[in-house]
């Protein structure tokens, strides 16, 4: 009796959460569809009318628009994208963890003093036009893909913060001690031991960084106007610069009947889903590999 009670509750309890989690899974979905419906509806249709989750006029005119004429660019941006989101994941991934590990090590001496230091970066840092000088005559990234990787999102201090405090609590010193008396040296320790052990918080950190290369549209704004190496941020950006351009001439004579056809609203929904669909379409794939590294991570003594 008691068992079935529990059972019904169980059940309960389950259809609850299943309802929970769907009405927030919705919420999360719909911005999405309205999203792409405004992108297929005429720009008349969403002046005069607004938004809706469903075209009420089609048009592919905004893609049209896009495509028609700019997209080689679009594909080139597209590749520089996933070029610089993927080396710049990469080594944050690899240099993030070691700096780490090394602050979260109780027998190295200046672990405190580095861990500071590290926090200070969090609070207090040059400002824009020292790190802009910094960057360009002494480094020299201007107008080159290192210009898109190392000025903002390689070096975070708050990952190396997270790492930090993921080892201390997850990678115990008995471990280390162990894989030292069998004979195992610092560097098969970290890449064998401690990264295997840590692989939930590398797929976490890993995702926030690949997401936030896929958007910055930041350091090439800084570093980066040779349009050969725009980023998919930039370039849906400077669409966007030229058509606000161009519709501030509107009174001029000859153009108005052709800026009125220009999509503006829908254009720019147009862009957002170009930024957003690769990101959409991969992240099922890092997922995955997200909740495996969550179970492997999960294993205790």
């Amino acid at each position: 009796m008691d068992s079935s009670v529990k059972s019904a509750g169980d059940k309960r309890y389950q259809a609850i959460i299943i309802v929970v989690l769907s009405v927030f899974a919705a919420l999360a979905i719909l911005p999405f569809i309205l999203l792409v419906s405004s992108s297929f509806t005429e720009e008349s249709t969403l002046l005069t009318q607004g938004y809706s989750f469903i075209p009420r006029k089609f048009s592919a005119y905004a893609y049209q628009y896009l495509f028609s004429s700019n997209g080689v660019k679009i594909f080139r941006a597209y590749g520089i994208t996933f070029v610089v989101t993927i080396i710049g994941t990469g080594l944050s991934l690899l240099i993030g963890p070691m700096l780490a590990w090394t602050l979260s090590r109780k027998d190295y001496k200046r672990a405190k003093v580095l861990s500071f230091m590290v926090f200070f970066t969090m609070l207090f840092n040059g400002g824009i036009v020292p790190s802009y000088l910094m960057w360009t005559t002494v480094f020299h990234v201007k107008n080159t893909l290192f210009g898109l990787i190392f000025p903002t999102l390689l070096f975070n201090g708050f990952y190396i913060l997270l790492y930090k405090n993921n080892f201390t609590a997850n990678i115990h010193p008995a471990l280390v001690e162990a894989a030292k008396i069998d004979g195992a040296g610092e560097v098969y320790i970290y890449f064998h031991i401690v990264l295997p052990l840590s692989l939930p918080i590398l797929a976490t950190i890993g995702l926030m960084v690949g997401l936030g290369y896929w958007n910055d549209w930041t350091n090439g704004l800084y570093y980066v106007n040779d349009t050969h190496l725009y980023s998919l941020q930039q370039f849906l950006k400077s669409i966007i610069d030229n058509i606000n351009n161009l519709s501030s001439l509107a009174g001029n004579a000859g153009v108005g009947e052709a800026l009125a056809k220009m999509p503006g609203s829908s254009i720019r929904m147009a862009m957002a889903v170009v930024g957003v669909l690769p990101v959409m379409v991969l992240y099922p794939f890092f997922q995955k590999a997200f909740v495996a590294g969550i179970a492997l991570g999960g294993v205790k003594e």
